[in-house]
């Protein structure tokens, strides 16, 4: 069998369009269909997860925040920072949810060495770390027929 995969460069697009976009690619999307992966960067907003507090969210300011479905607090999205949105249908890769977060650190990792920048994913704590800083974030929302995953980090 063969598997596609669509890469889409999408540039600098709104968080609710995006989220709404991928909705909808998810619910239309055939078991046929190739999964696909969305580069972009979102202009700035704050996502607050579903164990996000109000008392996470520091000093806002004017920068709008958008409450997810997603697990995790408060993230940070805004210009000059990558987003890969991963969406892959799991059960026709044979894998698991902890399988791809491994397979993204580790290509984030990859993509990090091959500018000389040296890092690391940590077992206990997902995402991608440079001494000790944590540089990329996964975050992930499952559905029974396709995983988003989402890889953010400071280009």
């Amino acid at each position: 069998m063969q598997l596609d995969l669509i890469c889409r460069d999408l540039g600098v697009i709104d968080y609710a369009d995006t989220w709404e976009r991928m909705k909808e690619f998810t619910q239309t999307r055939s078991k046929d269909d190739a999964d696909e992966i969305w580069l972009l960067e979102h202009p700035p907003l704050f996502t607050q997860g579903q164990a996000g507090k109000e008392e996470h969210l520091l000093a806002p300011g004017n920068i709008p925040v958008i409450q997810v479905d997603r697990g995790g607090q408060v993230t940070y999205h805004g210009p000059g920072q990558l987003v890969a949105y991963v969406m892959v249908d799991l059960k026709r890769l044979g894998i698991g949810v902890r399988d791809l977060v491994s397979v993204l650190e580790n290509s984030v990792v990859g993509v990090l060495a091959m500018n000389s920048i040296d890092a690391y994913p940590k077992p206990d704590a997902p995402g991608v770390y440079v001494t000790e800083q944590k540089d990329s974030i996964i975050g992930v929302a499952c559905t029974q027929r396709l995983l988003i995953s989402w890889v953010g980090f400071e280009c």
